[in-house]
Order: structure tokens, then sequence, then C-alpha cells
């Protein structure tokens, strides 16, 4: 009995371990990490969005939103997302690294 749980405990610790620090992305960040790479760490030709500023990335994707900056996907992405959601997504890009 005390080896099972000793191997439970184990198993559980090496799961957690494996996990990011930051915990899996929020639901909203998941559609960016096909573009932009895991973690957000970004990809061929498509920038890294982890270790960004969040009020940077929040800034940038309120200008893909007005039509502000130039985009060939981007703008009609964010208009996809709340203002809350972008804060969230720039704010968990901001902690990856």
């Amino acid at each position: 009995m005390a080896v099972r749980l000793l191997l439970v405990l184990a198993g559980a610790a090496i799961w957690a371990g494996s996990a990011s620090a930051q915990g899996p992305a929020p639901l909203a960040a998941q559609g960016c990490l096909g573009c932009h790479g895991p973690n957000g760490t970004g990809a061929t030709g498509v920038p890294a969005l982890a270790g960004r500023d969040a009020a940077e990335l929040t800034a940038l994707m309120a200008a893909f939103r007005a039509n502000e900056r130039p985009a060939t996907i981007m703008g009609r992405i964010a208009r996809g997302y709340t203002p809350a959601e972008l804060a969230a997504v720039a704010e968990h890009f901001s902690r990856q690294r």
C-alpha cells in the first residue's frame, strides 16, 4: 500500500514538473500558438509574443482591431476578442519566456 502511494505521488510530481511553469495558455491565447509558435516564442516570419510587455501587446492588438496597424489577418483576429480577453492574452504572453 505504501509503495503504491509512493508511486502515485512520484507520478504526480513528474507530471507537475513537466507542465509549463506558467500553466497552460488561457483559452483565448490558444489560437495564437498556431502562428506564433509554442508558448508564443515565435515562428519563421512571425514575431515572438513571449516576454514582451503586456501593455505593448495590448496596444498592438488594439491597433490591429482599429485597422491602424497593417496586417494580413491580425485585424480580423483581434476583432474577435473582447478587450478583457486581449488584456488576459497579453498578460499571459508577457509572463512566458
